[in-house]
């Protein structure tokens, strides 16, 4: 398909002349005689290859046109060359301050015009083509990276035998959360994969202290208790999403400051730490232990309503307690058949 270039110009000689020459390098051409013209026009086409834009013109002058543009999304990407008679630097440098990709000269000769054109059009292309190419690699890697987590994760669940598939469902949960409370986008990935690894650091923790049925004694409740630290050392080391680490270390922090490791207080806890830990708890009192089977549901938000602003963020709190007052049924629990697995 050819390329498609429009040519705004006041004056009917140049559109004439541009659409001649353009025409005989095999691009198809659009003529527009103003700048509003040329914005109403846009507003229910498709998108141009590239615009030629006249400087000096009656009613909107070029650069007014050019900021009008920039602010239209599906065109401000499109690249703008100027036509103009005015050899001002000030002139030039105000074109370039407002994103134009080059200058021509008017009369201009058609070599010149032919070359400039393709050339812009050409670049455009090849940049368009790397972002896109950029962007589809990066999709690869965080799908890969995603993978990587989620296998990470199996393992992380499988070394204790009563918590299987709890990072999976605290993601899910302060996901939820986090979307409730104003997250999206990259944001709220980012929480989910946080909340994933959140327990990362007990992968140093022994089976045995981990698995153990009875009461763990004070030594074996402070070695489960390096988890934290643990998983911050080795999430950490991942330069490209340094807040992976604040999940896992600030998970157990609570709102009063008496939690671990580091007894933050309040807004001192980095949010999406909040965030976590609410979900965390939750999903300890909604899913099977080896005493117990998963809390009731009245019993459950007694504990979260009683943890408000001592060991919950206020808010991310009431959120969770929304989520129950919507789950009328109780579905947001271990399933029973995965404790049977």
């Amino acid at each position: 398909m050819a390329d498609w270039v429009i040519v705004v110009d006041d004056d009917e000689t140049n559109l004439k002349m541009a659409g001649h020459i353009l025409s005989k390098a095999h691009m198809r051409v659009t003529a527009m005689k103003s700048g509003q013209a040329l914005l109403d026009y846009l507003q229910d086409k498709e998108v141009p290859d590239l615009i030629l834009l006249d400087i000096k013109m009656p009613g909107m002058d070029g650069f007014q046109t050019l900021e009008a543009l920039r602010k239209i999304d599906k065109v401000k990407q499109v690249p703008v060359i100027f036509l103009t008679a005015d050899e001002k630097e000030e002139t030039e440098a105000k074109g370039l301050s407002l994103g134009a990709m080059d200058f021509i000269k008017k009369p201009f000769a058609p070599e010149i015009l032919t070359i400039r054109v393709r050339h812009t059009i050409d670049l455009d292309h090849l940049q368009r083509n790397l972002a896109d190419e950029v962007e589809k690699k990066t999709k690869d890697n965080e799908q890969l990276f995603l993978h990587v987590v989620s296998a990470l994760t199996s393992a992380i669940d499988a070394k204790d035998a009563y918590t299987k598939g709890h990072s999976s469902r605290v993601a899910q949960y302060a996901r939820e959360i986090a979307r409730r409370a104003g997250y999206e986008g990259k944001r709220l990935e980012n929480i989910y994969m946080m909340a994933l690894l959140h327990d990362v650091g007990k992968i140093g923790v022994p089976d045995l202290v981990i698995n153990k049925p009875a009461k763990l004694t004070d030594e074996e409740y402070d070695n489960v208790k390096t988890h934290t630290i643990m998983g911050a050392i080795i999430l950490g080391k991942i330069k490209e999403m340094p807040s992976l680490a604040d999940g896992a270390r600030w998970h157990h922090e609570r709102y009063d400051g008496t939690g671990y490791p580091d007894g933050l207080t309040g807004e001192e806890i980095p949010e999406e730490a909040r965030i976590i830990a609410v979900a965390d708890a939750y999903d300890v009192m909604t899913s099977y232990r080896s005493y117990r089977d998963p809390m009731p549901q009245e019993n459950v938000r007694e504990e979260l309503e009683r943890g408000v602003g001592t060991q919950f963020d206020p808010r991310m709190a009431k959120i969770m307690l929304q989520m129950m007052a919507e789950d009328t049924e109780y579905r947001l629990k271990e399933e029973k058949a995965q404790s049977d697995e």
